[in-house]
């Protein structure tokens, strides 16, 4: 036991050998000035009769408990959760280390535009998307609408002369029909939807490579406008066009193969087996070509960011896009079918009142001019409203997995960071932050 008086003469188990030395008064200089308190009235220093009884270091005076291991739940002070200056335990690193306690959170990660420059997560690609929107609508949906408004037109028209038909159908139901089954009536139901997937086709393009610019910039917190994002991507707009339609070419020459099996074997067989098997195989042809389809646009997904973003060309950008898919192929399956279905629930939600509204406005109608107008209004307000926000939340979705898998297969978030802290430092984002999206800035390309 102690009675105050200097060290313990016995040392608790579990405690070190070498305590620090009691708190003591600090020992006098050897020069002191005059009238310093260490000196006497005479001159002389001053020298203390008797040790006065000091405590033990920050504990009361008796036996202390051994000091709790590192990273025990109990070690340190219980109420504040730190370890105990002056209680030394064999093998603890005292001076300058510090444990984490429990609770400990790592500071976040560094987030100068819309999405934090680490690995990403669903939630971090949905909400990056919709910053994305956010932080530059005039660019964003400003495009979007001209691309929906320009796809929606042709369709719009085409429903327009079908309710203009409305009235010659009530008069004579028959006379009607047939003139729907000639080349005119055949041009007029379908002819509107053609033009407009083939508008919807060039017009998604360009904004993609427009969005993917935007996109690119809006990552380290700077923002674009329309006519910038246009000068810097349009350079890329054919190499573009070349890995639609090569991915067109994958889709539509299964569907040419099937389609011509099936003719043959309708013009061959007669019977009710022949019918049987015709659409036996159109069935499997179906079950097939969904699979084929999700995986050709999986693999083939980051093309698009590939030849907007890092400047290569169609073979070279879709080789790309496959290797960055490798490795992580069911998520970005899974990320990309629930934007799918997340986005045909908006648009739907969108499109549906106005669709059901120019349709029931034509019909009611009879045909009249002015009704086939309102109603080719209707559709064509409900068909841009939708395509609005269905084009930048797939093009943002897109472009921020291409982002993620970089960052997880090439460290690529650790060069995003270095630029961001740079310019940070500057105040501004430059336009060479979009240089730092080509390949020979990754760790490994």
């Amino acid at each position: 036991m102690s009675d105050g008086h200097g060290r313990t003469p016995e040392t608790p188990p579990g405690w070190s050998a070498e305590q620090p030395p009691p708190y003591s008064a600090p020992q006098a200089s050897p020069w002191t000035a005059p009238g310093s308190p260490t000196q006497t009235p005479y001159g002389q220093p001053y020298e203390p009769q008797g040790e006065a009884p000091q405590p033990p270091p920050y504990g009361p005076p008796g036996p202390q408990p051994p000091y709790p291991q590192p990273g025990h739940p109990q070690s340190g002070h219980p109420q504040s959760g730190h370890p105990q200056p002056g209680y030394q335990q064999a093998g603890y690193q005292q001076p300058g280390y510090q444990q984490p306690g429990y609770g400990y959170m790592p500071p976040p990660a560094l987030r100068p535009g819309i999405i934090p420059l680490r690995p990403l997560g669903l939630g971090d690609i949905l909400d990056g998307t919709i910053k994305l929107i956010r932080s530059n609508p005039k660019a964003v949906l400003g495009l979007s609408a001209v691309a929906a408004l320009l796809g929606a037109v042709p369709l719009a028209v085409g429903q327009a002369v079908m309710f203009g038909s409305m009235g010659d159908i009530l008069d004579d139901p028959q006379a009607a029909s047939a003139g729907l089954d000639s080349f005119y009536g055949i041009v007029a139901q379908y002819g509107g939807m053609l033009v407009s997937y083939a508008i919807q086709f060039v017009v998604v393009t360009v904004l993609t490579g427009v969005l993917t610019r935007i996109l690119g910039r809006a990552v380290f917190g700077g923002n674009i406008t329309a006519a910038e994002a246009w000068h810097l991507s349009k350079g890329r707009l054919p190499a573009l066009f070349g890995v639609v339609g090569l991915m067109a070419v994958m889709m539509v020459v299964p569907l040419i193969v099937v389609t011509l099996v099936v003719v043959a074997l309708a013009m061959n067989v007669s019977s009710s087996e022949g019918v049987g098997l015709t659409l036996g195989v159109m069935g499997l042809f179906v079950l097939l070509f969904i699979p084929y389809y999700l995986f050709i646009t999986t693999r083939f997904a980051f093309a698009a960011p590939a030849v907007v973003l890092e400047g290569r060309g169609p073979i070279d950008a879709m080789r790309r896009s496959w290797h960055l898919v490798t490795g992580d192929f069911w998520r970005v399956l899974g990320i990309l079918l629930l934007t799918s279905l997340l986005v045909g629930l908006v648009s739907g939600v969108l499109s549906v009142p106005f669709s059901f509204g120019g349709t029931l406005i034509g019909m009611l109608g009879a045909g009249s001019p002015g009704s086939a107008v309102v109603a080719a209004v209707f559709i064509a307000a409900g068909a841009t409203l939708s395509a609005m926000f269905s084009y930048p939340f797939q093009a943002g979705v897109s472009g921020l997995l291409y982002a993620d898998r970089r960052m997880r297969g090439e460290a690529f978030d650790l060069v995003l960071q270095t630029a961001a802290i740079e310019q940070q430092r500057q105040g501004w984002v430059h336009a060479s932050a979009d240089d730092l999206w080509h390949p020979s800035n990754s760790a490994r390309s």
